[in-house]
């Protein structure tokens, strides 16, 4: 785990003060990175060393607190979260720092407003690395109503769904706005089609761990796409395969054919 914190800026877009890092080589193609739901900039990308990785290998890397996380604004409307207004603060800060286009990768929540973003706004995408997020996709990823109510519980204790305990006790470690964080998850959930997925173009890396039970296939998402492949991260559940180094490798490898 890396833990050294970069310096973050922030921008305004929509109403909302957001944060974000601008870090590696400047001159070098950028990536833009997009966390997943109860996550930040720091939690997905800094301190599993995606940050490290990719500025040592050369690359511009920027990331953003998604509206509602870290130290961006928390609006507590559920319709501040849907995921194609989530992919316009992303596509905002592109334009806040003068990039026409960049790799884009997300990991769970990230990798569906990533999609978002590659659908409005295609020519901003380069490629794009969706982490975390296979057919649940386009198919959904169960009952997540059930996360809210248990971010919104007095405590931990007084949570029995299981997936729910899993997020409440993610987003106490993070310290995160509760109430933000189940405005999120409610207006967050959009699906994309299965004939919009067919529409991107961008070449796409799709890794999802092989012991999580969150994501769906990456096969089957990767199959209703022009150009896409998809990785299993071995012996990786949702939540900690984005730091897995064999992840981190395909990541490099996809971005060396650029």
């Amino acid at each position: 785990m890396n833990l050294n914190a970069p310096s973050f800026s922030s921008f305004s877009h929509d109403g909302l003060k957001l944060a974000y890092f601008d870090e590696g080589d400047p001159s070098g193609d950028p990536v833009l990175l997009i966390h997943g739901f109860a996550s930040s900039a720091l939690v997905n990308w800094v301190h599993p060393g995606w940050l490290k990785t990719l500025g040592d290998a050369g690359y511009r890397v920027i990331a953003m607190d998604d509206r509602g996380h870290g130290a961006s604004d928390k609006p507590y409307d559920p319709e501040a979260y849907r995921p194609w207004v989530m992919a316009e603060d992303a596509a905002a800060l592109l334009d806040h720092l003068g990039i026409p286009e960049a790799h884009v990768m997300g990991y769970s929540m990230g990798a569906r407003i990533s999609v978002f973003l590659a659908l409005r706004h295609p020519e901003r995408v380069r490629s794009l690395v969706l982490g975390g997020l296979g057919s649940g996709m386009t198919e959904g990823v169960g009952d997540w109503d059930s996360i809210a109510d248990a971010l919104l519980a007095p405590s931990l204790d007084d949570v029995e769904h299981a997936r729910g305990r899993m997020f409440r006790a993610f987003a106490d470690q993070t310290k995160s706005d509760r109430e933000a964080l189940a405005a999120c998850i409610r207006g967050s959930r959009d699906l994309v089609s299965r004939s919009d997925m067919g529409r991107i173009e961008a070449p796409t890396l799709i890794g999802v761990g092989t012991k999580d039970d969150i994501a769906g296939s990456p096969q089957e998402l990767a199959a209703l796409m022009q150009n896409a492949r998809a990785l299993d991260i071995p012996g990786r559940d949702h939540m900690l395969a984005v730091g897995d180094r064999v992840f981190k490798k395909a990541v490099l490898d996809f971005y060396a054919e650029f």
